[in-house]
C-alpha cells in the first residue's frame, strides 16, 4: 500500500496567497474611489494649494503604495489600472452630480487626463521594480522622483505647459523635497540612494531640457 504524504502547509501558504491578492485588488478599487470622490470634493473649494498638491500627488501617491505593495509586476499592472479607472470613474460620476467637469478634477483636460492614466500606471510599475536590490531597483527609484520634478518644474517655470503661477515657491519647493525623500526611502543603502538621486537629476535634467526645447519651437510638436 503507497503512503502518500500532503504537506498542507504549501495549502495554506497558496491559500493566504491569493487571499493577499484578493485583498490587495479589492484595496486598490476602494482606495481609487476613495481619492477620486475626495478630488471632487476639495476641486475648487478651499485654499488654492490644497489642489496644488492634491492633483496630481494624491493619484500619484495611491499608484506608488499600489504598485510597491503588489504581490508581482502583472499584479502590479492590474492594480495600478484598476486604481486609476476608479479614480476616474469616482471623479466622474461625483463630479457629474455637483455640476463639476471631471476634466478639471483629474488632469484639468482630456489629454491631461489622458497623460494621468499612463503616468498613474507607469509609477506603480516602477514602485514595484523598486523593491529590486539591485540597479535596476536603483534606475527605478531615480525614475520615479524625476517624474515627480519633472512635474514640479512643468508647473513652476514660467512659459511651460502646465505652468501654475501660485505654484513657486512653497508649494513646489514642498513637492520638490517630498520627492527627493520619497527616493531616499525607497533604497535601502548610501549607494544606491546616491545612483538613485544621480538618475534622477539626469532624467529631469533631460525632461526639462526637451520641454524647453519644445516650448520655443525647437522641436515643432503638434499638442
Amino acid at each position: 500500500m503507497n503512503n502518500t504524504t500532503i504537506d498542507y502547509a504549501d495549502f495554506a501558504e497558496y491559500d493566504r496567497r491569493q487571499r493577499a491578492i484578493e485583498h490587495h485588488l479589492l484595496a486598490a478599487f476602494v482606495g481609487g474611489l476613495a481619492v477620486g470622490l475626495l478630488g471632487m470634493l476639495v476641486a475648487g473649494n478651499g485654499p488654492e494649494w490644497i489642489g496644488q498638491f492634491y492633483d496630481p500627488y494624491a493619484y500619484l501617491a495611491l499608484s506608488l503604495v499600489v504598485g510597491a505593495s503588489a504581490s508581482g509586476f502583472g499584479w502590479a499592472l492590474v492594480t495600478t489600472f484598476l486604481a486609476a479607472v476608479s479614480t476616474l470613474v469616482a471623479a466622474m460620476g461625483a463630479g457629474a452630480l455637483s455640476g463639476h467637469d471631471a476634466f478639471d478634477i483629474v488632469g484639468g483636460s482630456p489629454a491631461g487626463l489622458n497623460w494621468t492614466i499612463v503616468l498613474l500606471v507607469g509609477l506603480g510599475l516602477l514602485a514595484y521594480a523598486t523593491r529590486r536590490e539591485d540597479r535596476w531597483g536603483d534606475v527605478a527609484a531615480g525614475a520615479v522622483g524625476a517624474a515627480l520634478i519633472a512635474d514640479v518644474v512643468d508647473r513652476a517655470t514660467p512659459g511651460f505647459i502646465d505652468n501654475e503661477r501660485s505654484f513657486w515657491p512653497v508649494p513646489a519647493l514642498a513637492v520638490g523635497l517630498l520627492a527627493i525623500g520619497l527616493v531616499l526611502v525607497l533604497r535601502r543603502n548610501a549607494r544606491g540612494r546616491v545612483r538613485a538621486l544621480v538618475m534622477s537629476a539626469v532624467l529631469a535634467g533631460l525632461f526639462t531640457a526637451g520641454l524647453a526645447a519644445f516650448v520655443s519651437g525647437w522641436i515643432p510638436l503638434a499638442v
